[in-house]
């Protein structure tokens, strides 16, 4: 039987959500201040326009379904650095992870803060496991952040993404994490899986945060809802039997937590199994949905 938990990050000083609303948020990366679009927002604002660019550094302007340029509202650098804390809040045995920001075309900033919450995860279950160096597999790894976290916990850890430029933004955050020896790989991330089970590999850990739609680095397709059960029934396939965790993310508006833990379970017994939602909240108290998920974690 399954747990159903909704998770925020508690202790990310560096990320802040002020206010969403009419389909926007505004948001604090360190002491830069953004504008941006978000779907889920559907409410009221509970702060102003005027307030709202009173504040902001920069506010993001779409031109087209995917891309669009920034409106600098006061003075701001285009790159910027912040820091998050990996593991257990309460433990004085946690690590610092660091990440390169910047102003891309595409609205995002490098950091998608709600993943906070897997880090930990990701963390304390590489700290868990009876192996001396497990092995670990960020699937879709953007620029790296479960990546990191793994690294620092001791794990061998390996990173895919199917685009070069946010491997190489990736590298840049290992280093200001003053960390090393991540293993960097340019491919498709299905293509990639199946090979791996062939050749028989197995990882301790496994994560994979798929978007709805997206290219492999030779035009492969992705789309979730038609590749997401034949990717979960290869990943499945890597884990190590005797201990591992695993955790799937799923941002597509409509797609249930059950959906992910039907797809947990096929054909595996998932043992300590949680599903639910990753959301933020703004300083006045409205909860911002950002994904389903489905997590568990085998021990020795």
């Amino acid at each position: 039987m399954s747990s159903i938990l909704s998770l925020t990050p508690t202790d990310f000083p560096d990320y802040e959500l002020i206010d969403c609303g009419n389909f926007l948020k505004l948001e604090r990366f360190g002491s830069l201040i953004t504008i941006r679009p978000e779907p889920q927002a559907v409410w009221d604002t509970s702060m102003n326009t005027i307030e709202w660019e009173k504040r902001a550094h920069v506010k993001f302007v779409p031109k087209s379904s995917s891309s669009g340029d920034w409106q600098k509202l006061k003075s701001a650098n285009d790159r910027w650095n912040i820091k998050c804390k990996v593991g257990n809040p309460k433990s004085e045995n946690r690590s610092e992870i660091q990440f390169r920001l910047g102003l891309t075309s595409f609205k995002h900033v490098g950091v998608f803060p709600e993943q906070a919450v897997n880090w930990n995860y990701i963390y304390n279950s590489v700290k868990q496991l009876k192996t001396k160096e497990p092995k670990f597999l960020n699937l879709f790894a953007y620029t790296g952040g479960a990546s990191l976290a793994a690294r620092a916990a001791g794990a061998d850890t390996t990173h895919l993404d199917s685009i070069k430029q946010v491997v190489t933004w990736a590298k840049e955050n290992m280093e200001l994490s003053k960390l090393n020896n991540i293993r960097w790989l340019v491919e498709d991330a299905l293509k990639f899986v199946k090979r791996e089970v062939k050749r028989g590999n197995k990882y301790h850990g496994i994560i994979l945060d798929p978007p709805a739609f997206g290219h492999g680095p030779d035009g492969e397709k992705w789309k979730l809802e038609d590749n997401i059960n034949e990717m979960m029934k290869n990943v499945l396939q890597l884990l190590n039997q005797d201990e591992h965790f695993l955790i799937l993310n799923a941002y597509s508006l409509g797609f249930s937590s059950l959906i992910l833990e039907n797809l947990a379970q096929q054909n595996h017994k998932a043992e300590n199994l949680e599903i639910g939602e990753l959301y933020l909240e703004d300083n006045f108290k409205k909860k911002l949905p950002l994904g389903a998920f489905a997590r568990f974690r085998k021990a020795k």
